[in-house]
């Protein structure tokens, strides 16, 4: 399981398109039928299309525009805007001149790599670097690709050496010598991306398939059978696992941060927290760590398909060692609902985090609504005097738990508004008597609250049952479901049927939730909101509903002012928002160029690293927050040493959340303000 997503390299060599493969065209008829039929907003099958996926999926191949030349993508315009005419004649060849193309822009890029690396360059250039936010123009021809290349590589080396010390003469004097170990290295990664872009024509053929789809909306997808596994995992309290929990160092190598009780990990008595994992094995095909390759990784670790494999790790006196593990069925921590109590102002108050929306999906075992009230219950126990609800980062899960979740806290009444593209509109009922807690509320959400976080925040704003703080969430009203594609059930879509309103008529789609009290947040500027994307359904509004028990409730409307004040007035939100006003630029705009020398390559990364370790301070400040376990849990979790771990990591995380400070202070005007 990972804390932090990395690249991992697939080790498959490029294969022609045999007469026994399955024809794309299958696939892709198959995904139009259902879309035509089911999706919320079909389009057509037109021009409109090929553009899109033409341009689209050179993108995906090719992000920065850096593999293909001018003369082969103008080669391939004769495609462009015909893929529509392909798709409905059931002719899908295109894809296979795209492959023929794609496997000879690789076998270029690994041949100009291994030519730069046989060359003896000076470590400096009178030339410069640029940087652009978007794909520069393609190269005429493999000359200037060579040419670029060069030039990247010298930045790298350059840039490596600045990043050893903030000495600059110390690396100045020793500059040399530095120089030749580290360009090295960055050959290595270079070589690690031949790899990593190789790929069998299958695979291929599947990023066009969820190019495709995407033509219709941002959450309409493509799925093979690990995809789908990969995706449950994601919205599962129980999960097929081999136990261990690993990230990415500071040095880009991955070690492990935990291991689980229970797992085949825990009972291999060998692996120890910081061990560095190098290699895995699943039948005959190694996978080395550093050419990383997300997608197969992901798979090895998250898909059910892959239920053995043998992992070889370092420990850091050197020793290297192979392990096989096997997969089983465990409880996954941080994928699961949790609760403290927070004690501020002479108030004890409870705070429960929802991470998903999860459900008892293929391994699952508990579902969040069930588990939300057993922490409500253990909370109450304790006598608080208000609660949090915290569905930050939540991008969503199941919309049927999300709308047993909502009926917990409102008494008697409608929760939403459903339609599809019958346009038949459907009023979602809360089908649970009475609530399970009254007292003041506050739910936190930010630009990663999505779906049935937004199904839930929506009700909670709309009835007034809760005060809703932090930032504008994603923008996300549909719901998918995943649909078989053949009878084989090895091909999915997850399409969207439907589109959610609230009470109002009113629609977060595409716009958002705005909280009732906005908090600086880092980087929130730069999360990928729904409106970000091309193909995002618009916002609409219908008729809503004409009664509603809506909550007057004149202390929350003193309470949001007087936190709107608090913030503004607040030295720790200043900050926030004055590091936000140096990091947008970065984003914003293209940096300036630099000159290829180390002297001006050595000033512009530690300006930004400069900057980057203000941002590192902000975000291990601790805030003035007591956190505590309910007392249930205290009695669970004596004898349990991960359990405490995770309870102590997820403690410092809390007490590091300026939102959660600012709910806590707002709770505690709820109770002690007039109104």
């Amino acid at each position: 399981m990972f804390k932090k997503t990395f690249i991992l390299v697939l080790l498959i060599p490029l294969l022609a398109l045999s007469q026994k493969e399955k024809n794309p065209c299958e696939t892709l008829t198959s995904i139009n039928t259902l879309v035509q039929e089911n999706h919320y907003h079909p389009k057509p099958i037109d021009d409109s299309l090929s553009v899109y996926a033409f341009k689209t999926f050179l993108s995906r191949l090719d992000e920065e525009n850096r593999l293909f030349i001018a003369a082969e993508i103008n080669e391939l315009k004769k495609h462009e805007l015909k893929i529509d005419d392909y798709i409905t004649t059931h002719d899908c060849t295109f894809l296979h001149d795209f492959y023929t193309t794609y496997s000879k822009a690789i076998a270029r890029y690994s041949a100009i790599i291994a030519d730069l690396k046989k060359e003896d360059f000076p470590f400096s250039s009178e030339e410069k670097v640029i940087f652009s936010r978007k794909a520069f123009p393609y190269a005429a021809d493999e000359a200037e690709l060579k040419h670029m290349y060069k030039k990247r590589i010298l930045f790298n080396v350059l840039r490596d050496v600045a990043e050893l010390s903030t000495n600059k003469d110390s690396l100045t004097a020793n500059f040399d010598a530095l120089a030749k170990a580290n360009r090295l290295k960055v050959f290595d990664r270079y070589e690690c991306k031949t790899e990593s872009y190789q790929m069998p024509e299958d695979e291929f053929n599947a990023i066009f398939y969820s190019v495709f789809c995407s033509y219709f909306d941002p959450h309409t997808e493509y799925f093979s059978e690990s995809d789908k596994s990969e995706f449950f995992s994601t919205v599962s309290s129980d999960n097929l696992t081999f136990g261990l929990y690993v990230s990415m160092s500071d040095k880009d190598e991955v070690t492990v941060d935990d291991i689980m009780p229970g797992s085949s990990a825990y009972f291999s008595d060998k692996i120890s927290v910081g061990d560095q994992l190098l290699k895995i094995k699943y039948k005959d095909e190694e996978y080395e760590i550093a050419c990383a390759s997300m997608k197969k990784i992901d798979e090895i670790i998250t898909s059910k398909e892959y239920k053995t494999a043998i992992f070889t790790l370092r420990k850091k006196s050197g020793e290297i060692y192979s392990v096989r593990l096997v997969k089983k069925i465990l409880k996954d921590y941080q994928n699961n609902v949790f609760s403290f109590k927070l004690k501020t102002d002479k108030s004890t108050f409870g705070y429960i985090r929802i991470p998903s929306f999860y459900s008892t999906f293929e391994n699952g075992k508990s579902s969040i609504t069930n588990d939300v009230v057993k922490e409500i219950y253990k909370l109450e126990e304790d006598q608080i005097e208000g609660l949090i609800i915290d569905v930050e980062n939540n991008g969503g899960g199941s919309m049927e738990e999300a709308v047993q979740l909502t009926g917990l806290f409102i008494n008697d009444g409608p929760l939403a508004i459903m339609n599809n593209n019958k346009n038949n509109k459907q009023i979602i009922p809360d089908d649970i008597l009475g609530t399970i807690y009254n007292g003041p509320m506050v739910v936190m959400i930010n630009g990663f609250s999505a779906s049935a976080s937004e199904f839930f925040t929506n009700a909670m704003q709309d009835y007034n049952r809760a005060i809703i703080v932090g930032n504008k969430s994603l923008g996300k009203a549909t719901m998918q479901r995943i649909l078989p594609l053949n009878s084989n059930n090895d091909e999915f879509l997850k399409l969207t049927l439907e589109k959610f309103y609230r009470l109002t008529g009113k629609s977060n789609q595409y716009s958002g939730i705005t909280p009732d009290v906005e908090i600086p947040l880092l980087f929130d500027k730069q999360m990928p909101r729904e409106s970000s994307s091309d193909t995002a359904l618009k916002n609409d509004e219908i008729s809503g509903v004409s009664q509603f028990n809506y909550i007057d409730n004149p202390i929350y409307t003193n309470a949001i002012a007087a936190s709107k004040k608090r913030i503004s007035e607040s030295d720790d939100a200043h900050e926030i928002e004055d590091l936000n006003n140096k990091i947008n630029p970065l984003y914003d705009a293209d940096l300036p160029p630099v000159v290829l020398q180390f002297s001006y390559v050595f000033d512009n990364v530690n300006q930004i690293n400069s900057l980057w370790k203000d941002i590192k301070k902000e975000t291990e400040k601790v805030y003035p927050i007591t956190v505590e376990l309910n007392s249930a849990d205290i009695k669970t979790q004596k004898k349990d040493d991960f359990i405490k771990t995770n309870t102590n990591e997820r403690i410092k995380i809390i007490r590091q959340n300026f939102h959660i400070l600012e709910a806590a202070h707002i709770l505690y005007d709820v109770n002690n303000l007039k109104p």
